[in-house]
């Protein structure tokens, strides 16, 4: 006896690999389950302003990229006039202008837009900086120094050295009020930690609050400790990643480099918005990785394609259900499917009321052919000729009448619709008008159903953002094509039965 272990093995494997596939895109990629979520975008604006001297300028500006926390979605510069280049230098991202002469003041502007992004890595903390020994002058040094031995003893690595040194640094004490002459909290701080062989670097933050205008830049101080690090405000000394703070510059690099230029500045305004989650993710997934497979990867021209491709298996396992569970019966065995997908381009009455006209019609014409005697290709071509011009006399009178919905009709597969109307009138020469209805009713009822299912907008969001859904649903097919039972429409046979049981 033929043994059913390795078919319900393949069904669970592609049930359980489907489903793996599907959290995987969830929990790892952060898509969402159901349609119509936003994701919070912040568009950053940072203005440069300086004086030009009428030589040739220069502008370096250092740009953020995706980073922990943040997904970069688009950039964009205004400098008219200037030549524009976005350029990697040193592993740092930077925005480039360049013009043969300028005078006066000068504006530039570089605009990026950033997503809020749980999931998001970037090439933060890759290096760890090397250990600068910059000789101090007196009587800096000594102060330094006394500072360090203090929070030393207080300390027991360079995380915790760190600590100590921010609240020494804000006890005021002489100490720190002859330091907080000598540099900013700080570039202040990273001297001191190099002081002591502590290897750290500064970063260049921005705060995020909605509406802000002409913000500047933070100092932020990023301190190792052997592979692990930590992140560190000396204004404020709190340690950690801070809500909303964008990291501009963490490659030890100058925000703002300018030749040809002085009195530079680089201020920043920031809104916050929304966009609905497939704007978002089309952008989030535009550079894929191996395990990513995205349909967002493509052009949009194949993404509206596969849009609808996709949902063609939903459509499939509506009529695998309806015709072997519930025994409905069709004209042809996939006809409704195709039916269902002109349904979505017509919308569903327009798409019925347009199905009966060219049905219908077509049988009347069909009878006649089948008094001459053709043979079946020519009277299948004979059907076809006879579809498209049908269409395009519904479609004219429609448009006469103002009924631009009934232009719609052209999105039908027209050969289908002729090897529709090829069988029902066979069926109606050889079974009668009684069976034609029952089929044609029954491949309009699994239309439609395949049309509910394939339209719904919760369906739509989850066969084009996750692929292994298609896994699912062939285990489904498979395991509902493994049915041996009655079909519902069968059970009626048994009415009798059940009637003399009752009265037993």
């Amino acid at each position: 006896m033929y043994s059913r272990k390795p078919f319900y093995l393949i069904v669970a494997a592609l049930f359980l690999v489907g489903l793996a596939l599907m959290l995987h895109r969830h929990f790892v990629y952060e898509v969402p389950w159901l349609p119509g979520e936003k994701r919070q975008i912040w568009s950053i604006e940072a203005k440069v302003e300086f004086e030009a001297s009428g030589r040739p300028v220069k502008a370096s500006l250092a740009i953020p990229g995706s980073q922990p926390g943040f997904t970069l979605m688009n950039e964009s510069a205004a400098s008219p006039g200037y030549g524009l280049s976005f350029i990697d230098l040193n592993g740092s991202s930077r925005a480039e202008w360049s013009i043969r002469a300028a005078s006066g003041l000068q504006e530039l502007y570089y605009k990026v837009d950033m997503m809020l992004d749980p999931f998001a890595k970037g090439p933060l903390s890759s290096q760890i900086p090397e250990v600068d020994s910059i000789e101090v002058a007196e009587p800096y040094a000594t102060a330094m120094d006394q500072v360090l031995a203090l929070a030393q003893e207080r300390s027991s690595d360079g995380i915790t050295l760190t600590r100590e040194l921010l609240k020494e640094l804000s006890n005021r004490g002489q100490n720190a009020e002859l330091l907080a002459q000598y540099k900013s909290a700080g570039p202040l701080l990273v001297d001191l930690l190099h002081r002591a062989g502590v290897p750290a670097r500064l970063l260049k933050g921005l705060q995020l609050e909605d509406g802000r205008r002409r913000q500047p830049l933070i100092d932020l101080v990023q301190v190792y400790e052997g592979e692990h690090y930590e992140v560190f405000n000396p204004a404020t000394g709190s340690q950690g990643r801070q809500e909303h703070l964008l990291l501009w510059e963490y490659h030890s690099a100058p925000v703002l480099d300018l030749v040809g230029g002085s009195n530079s500045r680089v201020t920043f305004t920031m809104l916050q918005q929304e966009q609905p989650v497939n704007v978002a993710l089309a952008k989030k997934f535009d550079q894929p990785d191996w395990i990513n497979v995205s349909l967002y990867n493509l052009p949009l021209e194949e993404q509206a394609l596969f849009k609808g491709i996709l949902l063609i298996p939903i459509g499939v396992l509506a009529v695998v259900f309806l015709r072997i569970i519930v025994g409905v019966k069709t004209s042809g065995t996939f006809m409704p499917v195709l039916i269902a997908m002109a349904f979505i381009q017509t919308s569903l009455l327009t798409g019925l009321v347009g199905f009966l006209l060219i049905v219908g019609t077509g049988l009347v014409l069909r009878s006649y052919l089948s008094h001459l005697n053709l043979l079946l290709v020519a009277r299948i071509s004979a059907v076809i000729i006879m579809v498209i011009g049908m269409i395009g006399f519904f479609s004219i009178v429609a448009y006469q009448l103002g009924l631009t919905e009934g232009m719609k009709i052209t999105f039908f597969p027209m050969i289908i619709l002729a090897w529709t109307i090829e069988r029902m009138s066979i069926l109606w020469e050889e079974e009668g008008a009684k069976e034609v209805v029952k089929q044609g009713g029954g491949s309009l009822l699994v239309a439609v159903a395949a049309f509910l299912a394939m339209n719904n907008e919760f369906i739509r969001h989850l066969t084009f953002n996750f692929l292994g859904l298609q896994l699912i649903v062939m285990a489904a097919v498979l395991l509902l094509g493994n049915y041996t039972g009655y079909r519902l429409t069968e059970l009626k046979r048994f009415k009798p039965l059940v009637d003399e049981q009752r009265d037993v």
